[in-house]
């Protein structure tokens, strides 16, 4: 006999008692909760991770006055907005490893802004005093960065929008500036800026972000944000794969009803700067670590994890494997990543407490083969034009500057160029994946038969294609992808 499904329970407030016995939830009182921080962008990550860690903390009976405000800038936060308001902002996180899968109701968001053209709602929330903290996740593109002198591109649409409107703003960061406008006309102190994306000083670029944004409209106000408000730097760390049928499925046979539930792998790290302006929650109690030396610790994720999923994605795409664990389970790209981080990434990383890049890089390779997480090739390939710059280059730049090995960094750049180009070894069509996709597929189209138009994308190489060394390994590499394929490429390197 097939046995029988568990009785589905709507996930809600009125609902947590009748969930099952083995799914644990909140035991503090939700209706007791008041609000400390707005988070910005919320998506699958936040949930499985800054979220939680919250949760951890309210479960011990602390932070109960800390708990989070949603919020998006972006017409389609809209529908995340009334999926998790039908169910009162309760989420199902489901961690998944290979010895079995466990799962549990986290509540420590209670409400969702509404999404409107200006975003008054935003505004009006970030200045009420009460909130402490606005942090983000609006991922490593999303910080309107210019690409040529790294500061913010005050030539884009929206910035322009903000900088001329600036009580109706467009952006997180124009509505973070108009209500700490409000916050220093009542006499309020500011509140602390936290990112908590992908990016090597992520702290001092969101301040950079926001007191420049502010300097375009009020430069006496971006010196008191300058002067007061506090951007502290955070190390992320969490593989969350995207929600689909497959994750609710999951919550379903738990005997869960949830429209939004988040998978997650059975590991966490968050290290944080101890500069908050307005107070936090002891998130160290949960698990949190603070450290003088964020920049090490993000130093080590970003060019190990972040770039290692950018050296697997490309080749794995063009081969139409799925999933990065099917792609770990390729020897061929496994090696491939191996010896790029071993040989070509490592040297480039400083150690820290605790952990050596190489052991570092063990730890990454066992979490990218988990197969119980079933995380896309497309999701981690999403927007390598930021993610190429913010993951891989840096580490680049650092080789050429010493005269180390840049062989299988120009390797990997060929392969996102074979990606870009659209199609896979088997005929078929890769879908746009990328804010740039149709520039980025013509550029790479042209590589064809002239490699270096690739590395003439000033915006995301800068004057690399001046740098004789890599363009010319460029080169010769994807000449080779194209007339050989991405195998005999790959294993072109791995014999040298």
């Amino acid at each position: 006999m097939t046995p029988k499904e568990p009785a589905r329970v709507k996930l809600s407030n009125e609902t947590l008692a009748n969930l099952p016995e083995t799914i644990a939830r909140p035991v503090y009182d939700r209706g007791a909760l008041s609000p400390g921080i707005v988070h910005i962008g919320l998506g699958n990550f936040h949930r499985a991770h800054q979220a939680w860690y919250l949760h951890r903390l309210m479960q011990q009976g602390e932070a109960l006055d800390w708990a989070i405000i949603g919020a998006g800038v972006r017409p389609y936060d809209e529908a995340q907005r009334r999926r998790l308001a039908a169910q009162d902002h309760l989420t199902t996180l489901i961690e998944l490893d290979p010895s079995g899968t466990r799962a549990e109701v986290i509540g420590p968001m209670i409400d969702y802004l509404p999404v409107t053209e200006g975003n008054g709602p935003l505004i009006d929330c970030m200045a009420a005093p009460e909130i402490r903290i606005v942090s983000l996740t609006v991922t490593e593109g999303g910080y309107y960065i210019d690409p040529a002198g790294g500061g913010l591109d005050t030539e884009h649409p929206d910035i322009r929008h903000d900088a001329a409107h600036p009580e109706t703003p467009r952006t997180a960061f124009g509505a973070m500036v108009a209500a700490l406008k409000r916050r220093r006309a009542a006499g309020l102190g500011a509140f602390a800026g936290q990112s908590c994306d992908n990016l090597q000083g992520n702290g001092a670029i969101l301040r950079r972000t926001v007191v420049s944004l502010a300097r375009l409209s009020d430069p006496g106000l971006a010196d008191w944000i300058d002067a007061n408000a506090s951007f502290p730097d955070a190390m992320v760390d969490c593989i969350v794969p995207a929600t689909g049928e497959k994750e609710r499925a999951l919550a379903a046979a738990l005997g869960i009803d949830d429209l939004v539930p988040v998978s997650h792998e059975n590991f966490r790290q968050w290290v944080i700067e101890d500069d908050f302006c307005a107070g936090r929650p002891d998130w160290d109690r949960a698990g949190a670590q603070f450290s003088d030396d964020v920049h090490g610790y993000e130093m080590q994720k970003i060019r190990i994890l972040n770039a290692g999923h950018q050296i697997i994605a490309a080749p794995a795409e063009v081969l139409g494997i799925e999933t990065i664990a099917e792609a770990m389970a390729d020897a061929r790209i496994r090696t491939l990543y191996r010896r790029v981080a071993t040989q070509e990434i490592a040297p480039h990383v400083v150690p820290v407490a605790g952990m050596s890049p190489t052991e570092y890089i063990d730890l990454i390779e066992r979490r990218f083969a988990n197969p119980a997480i079933v995380d896309t090739v497309r999701r981690v390939a999403f927007d390598g034009s930021s993610r190429h710059p913010g993951f891989l280059l840096p580490t680049l730049r650092d080789a050429l500057a010493t005269g180390a090995p840049v062989e299988g960094l120009a390797l990997v750049e060929a392969l996102w160029a074979r990606m870009c180009q659209g199609t896979r070894e088997d005929g078929s069509r890769i879908a746009p994946n990328d804010p740039w996709w149709d520039s980025l597929t013509a550029v790479a189209e042209t590589a064809r038969t002239r490699p270096r138009a690739w590395l003439e994308m000033r915006r995301i190489y800068g004057d690399l294609a001046d740098a004789g060394i890599f363009a010319r390994a460029f080169e010769t590499w994807l000449a080779k992808i194209w007339q050989d394929g991405v195998a005999p490429a790959i294993d072109g390197y791995l014999a040298r």
